[in-house]
């Protein structure tokens, strides 16, 4: 490899996706937009019948509804994911409106199908569902009766449906576009906010101080601007709660991943209650790293003798290797991806930040959005969003309605590819530097995907309550309770600076997905207990794994845990998990003891 090849594989220059073939046989977004329309309107003949179809007529309606789905979804995706590649691109930001606009005409159109099937007979509803003929609608079909109660009459919810593309949709737009441009300059170079971020992880305490502090200086400008779009999107969901009677601000966010709020508070308790899990890691970090206490720049150092920069050949070379050991098929997938352009890695200018994978529609492939920056960690991140990929992928099977999994269950794939990658490399390494290296690793992605999403979820729950309470909140009060509750996680064993309170700012999931984030936990724990369940069990668990993953989001996700022997009913159920990363944090103790790494 010559220098600049070299330095083309560090930054994975060349790894770009092929987005056109979202549009099949040359037409255009506008083209699959129209053909929707039409369809809708054919569907808009339902309009009074919906309520009393037969189980042949209700799959004839799911059929024409996943034709229009499939249309939209194309023309949808082909424009996000080029808005994507470049949010400061006026054209591209008009293109992804206008789609916006279309989609959300037609969606008013058929708003009258949930509401007449809303308001269907429960003894019909129970006979119809009963036919085979339904059989790969029936879960959609049922999830679509349990939001009976919130629902508005027609006017009502056609009026809230087209005032969403210049209201919340809007505002979330408005905030990636803000994001998106966020620089930081760092010894007299201005780099990407991406970048910044990942040099909290370099060894080097000046280089992580100086970088903490480019980031708090990048965040600074607009910080109010963001605020304001937070505060406005705080009070648009307020609104929308009310006017839907939801008990709680996270009810929707919940009934959506079809958890019951007394679940996800069992969830949020039960890893509050292990907060001693991440204190422990963070003095023990302190001791690796030679310091009395951790500042908030150190949270995230590597603990590796040295940082070692990774290509994107050995990378994938790395993650290959990894799903081969558990998976032929999967791995097969895996090389798809990186083959046949359906992953866009590198950084620039302009690109959306964090990394992604976007399921596009069963008739199509999926996509994978990196950022890379050729560090170590982007090698987990990598396998991560391929477990995602993999997921939808296998789960195209079950069509338009139950491709996707509640978000409860999104991140078990990834979370377990991630997992299988790590345990891959562990097994390779005998020395017991990279050993400790790498376990500290392995545990420092369970804290943050576990304790540090709950404490963020902590954060979005104070955010949304103090806004109905007290009002529009301010930059400094944000800061407040975005220090609060990270301190709450991190006890007296990390130092928070003042310029820390501004990092809630550059956060997507509070703007686009409010109540997102715990489900980063339940999806963590339960991938580590999947992964227990694996390797008691060898290659036998195998085949039940890939018909999880092949079963998209066609039944709850308790009927899902049980095809792969999880109970997610049971109460502890968590404190499994949590008991998991309690080993994971005994291993890495034991590690730096055998590295020498402890004084």
């Amino acid at each position: 490899m010559t220098n600049t090849e070299a330095e083309r594989d560090l930054s994975a220059a060349d790894v770009a996706w092929d987005l056109e073939t979202l549009l099949p046989d040359g037409q255009s977004a506008d083209d699959l937009l129209a053909q929707a329309d039409d369809k809708a309107a054919e569907v808009s003949e339902y309009r009074g019948r919906v309520a009393s179809l037969d189980a042949a007529g209700l799959a004839d309606l799911m059929t024409d509804l996943s034709v229009i789905g499939e249309l939209v979804s194309r023309a949808g995706h082909y424009a996000m994911l080029r808005f994507s590649e470049d949010t400061t691109d006026p054209e591209r930001g008009a293109a992804m409106m206008g789609i916006e606009e279309a989609s959300t005409a037609i969606s008013t159109k058929l708003l009258f199908i949930d509401l007449e099937w809303a308001a269907a007979e429960e003894g019909h509803v129970t006979s119809v569902l009963g036919d085979p003929s339904l059989d790969q609608y029936r879960h959609y079909l049922e999830n679509m009766r349990r939001n009976r109660s919130h629902l508005l009459t027609e006017a009502e919810e056609t009026i809230l449906t087209e005032k969403a593309v210049t209201g919340s949709s809007a505002w979330v737009r408005l905030f990636d576009e803000l994001t998106s441009v966020i620089e930081v300059e760092i010894d007299g170079e201005t780099q990407p906010l991406e970048a910044g971020l990942s040099q909290l992880q370099h060894p080097d305490r000046e280089v992580r101080k100086t970088a903490a502090d480019a980031v708090t200086a990048g965040l600074a400008p607009g910080i109010r601007t963001r605020a304001f779009v937070f505060n406005t999107l705080l009070l648009d969901k307020s609104v929308d709660d009310r006017l839907r009677n939801f008990d709680t601000w996270v009810s929707s966010r919940n009934l959506s991943n079809e958890a019951s709020d007394e679940s996800v508070e069992a969830l949020v308790n039960a890893v509050v209650g292990r907060y001693d899990i991440p204190q422990r890691w963070y003095k023990l970090k302190a001791q690796v790293l030679g310091l009395e206490k951790l500042a908030d720049h150190d949270r995230n150092a590597s603990v590796a003798d040295s940082e070692k920069r990774v290509g994107w050949s050995e990378a994938t070379g790395i993650v290959r290797d990894a799903y081969e050991s558990f998976s032929p098929e999967l791995a097969g997938v895996v090389g798809r991806f990186m083959d046949e352009g359906w992953i866009d890695a590198p950084i620039r200018d302009g690109k959306r930040p964090g990394s992604f994978c976007a399921y596009t529609v069963p008739s199509h492939h999926p996509y994978v959005l990196l950022n890379w920056t050729g560090r170590t960690r982007d090698v987990a991140t990598l396998a991560h969003e391929l477990g995602h990929g993999v997921h939808a992928y296998l789960a195209r099977e079950q069509g338009l309605f139950h491709q996707s999994t509640p978000l409860t269950l999104a991140e078990t794939a990834s979370v377990f590819g991630e997992t299988v990658t790590n345990n891959r490399l562990l097994s390779l390494l005998d020395d017991p530097g990279e050993r400790f290296s790498l376990l500290a690793s392995i545990l420092e992605d369970s804290i943050a995907t576990v304790f540090r999403q709950v404490a963020m979820n902590r954060f979005e729950n104070a955010c949304h309550i103090t806004r109905r309470e007290e009002g529009e909140l301010s930059v400094e009060r944000f800061g407040e309770l975005w220090a609060t509750s990270q301190h709450d996680m991190m006890g007296d064993t990390v130092e928070i600076s003042e310029g820390y309170k501004s990092w809630w700012s550059y956060v997507p999931h509070f703007m686009g997905t409010p109540g997102y984030v715990y489900a980063y936990a339940y999806g963590q724990l339960l991938a580590l207990s999947v992964y227990a369940r694996y390797a008691e069990q060898g290659e036998s668990f195998v085949p039940a794994y890939l018909d999880l993953l092949r079963a998209g989001g066609s039944r709850s996700p308790e009927e899902l845990g049980k095809m792969v022997n999880c109970d997610l009913a049971d109460p502890g159920f968590w404190d499994a998990g949590l008991a998991i990363v309690d080993e994971q944090l005994t291993a890495a103790e034991e590690a730096a003891k055998q590295a020498g790494r402890l004084s």
